[in-house]
């Protein structure tokens, strides 16, 4: 080819604009093609106002004729993921009527979107299986231009969204779909097909899948893992759930016992603190205490003895946070003590007249914050 222009964009790359050109642009889901034009890398290809523009690592400028490769490697897989999101979709029209409304190729799993709000297992199997039939039947794939006037021969399975110059992409008593992407010459070179996982995206299922020689890559990856998770587990490859489920179960129990352990802690805490008490108040400062814990520590206090203020307060790294709390014999609010402490913290709270909490920035130490609580109930 020749170059027939050359130029800079907004983000400073240097491209380059061909007289013709095997790259594909990114477009239609799927990305753009790397390679070379005379040796010079190409990191980037995309259409814009009309023309192919080839971005290049650096600089290229020449008036003789240039020789441009592309990554082969990096097409094939391009082409295989492409037509197996063909088949795939086809697939799914076929079985239930399932419409794709969208598709991304990424760079390493591929997704549809499928119009609808729910896939079974079962639908999903059916459909992966009908697909790797298809490649398994190494069909051709064909590429026919056609004119809008010709496309009522077809039976096509989306409306196109073109008007002139329309490329079909054809499968042969399987599926007809208008497409400018890149496909292998038959489905027998996409090699397989597997859907590795769905996800719920705005009322609509997303399908990640696999193609090719991605199929590969993601067994070999998921072979590393579980041979990892065996081996840390002291099990057999095949016997990696059953294992994960014991020490699941083995874990919630320990919970279980470790949350009942803290609650019978916590109300010998809160006996200790009630022994400490001066007059019906009752104070506590804590380092790396949780909002939580103060929380129940006060309720267990109130609860022991209605007739108590509590006043609990914990240093967090930067964090200082607070609980205040009355008995329900006692009457002035909380709210007041809150009010008056959280403008030393900046900082925020809630609650009601009974029990607030809150917390800001660590401007003075625990005990200081205690005795600002303290002081707004007697004043």
């Amino acid at each position: 080819a020749r170059i027939v222009g050359n130029g800079v964009d907004l983000e400073g790359r240097p491209y380059v604009v061909l007289s013709n050109t095997a790259f594909y642009p990114t477009g239609g889901g799927q990305p753009h093609d790397t390679g070379t034009i005379e040796g010079v890398r190409v990191i980037d290809v995309e259409e814009v106002d009309g023309e192919i523009r080839h971005f290049l690592d650096e600089e290229l400028h020449s008036q003789k004729e240039v020789e441009a490769a592309i990554d082969w490697e990096r097409r094939l897989d391009h082409m295989q993921q492409h037509a197996g999101q063909h088949i795939l979709t086809a697939a799914f029209v076929r079985l239930f009527g399932f419409q794709t409304v969208s598709f991304h190729l990424g760079k390493g799993l591929v997704s549809i979107d499928l119009d609808v709000e729910s896939v079974t297992a079962e639908q999903m199997a059916a459909a992966e299986k009908l697909a790797n039939d298809i490649i398994l039947e190494n069909r051709p794939i064909e590429t026919k231009w056609v004119t809008e006037d010709e496309l009522s021969e077809f039976s096509l399975r989306k409306q196109v969204s073109v008007t002139d110059e329309i490329r079909l992409v054809i499968i042969p008593d399987f599926d007809d779909n208008g497409c400018g992407g890149t496909h292998p010459s038959s489905t027998g070179q996409v090699g397989l097909l597997k859907i590795i996982s769905t996800e719920m995206q705005k009322r609509k299922v997303r399908v990640h899948f696999v193609c090719g020689d991605r199929v590969l890559q993601q067994l070999h990856r998921k072979h590393e893992e579980l041979s990892a998770a065996s081996k840390l587990l002291s099990a057999p490859e095949d016997g990696v759930r059953s294992a994960i489920e014991r020490l699941l179960s083995s874990h919630h129990e320990l919970e279980k016992s470790l949350e009942k352990t803290n609650e019978e802690l916590l109300s010998f805490e809160a006996k200790h603190l009630l022994e400490m008490k001066n007059g019906n108040i009752v104070k506590g400062s804590f380092t790396e205490r949780t909002v939580q814990e103060l929380q129940k520590l006060a309720r267990m206090i109130v609860a022991e003895d209605n007739s108590v203020i509590v006043f609990l307060a914990a240093e967090n790294e930067d964090r200082l946070q607070f609980v205040a709390a009355r008995g329900a014999s006692i009457s002035p609010s909380m709210k007041l003590v809150s009010a008056a402490v959280l403008p030393h913290l900046n900082g925020k709270g809630g609650g009601n007249d009974a029990f607030v909490q809150g917390g800001g920035e660590q401007k003075m130490a625990a005990e200081e914050l205690l005795n600002v609580m303290e002081n707004t109930i007697i004043n």
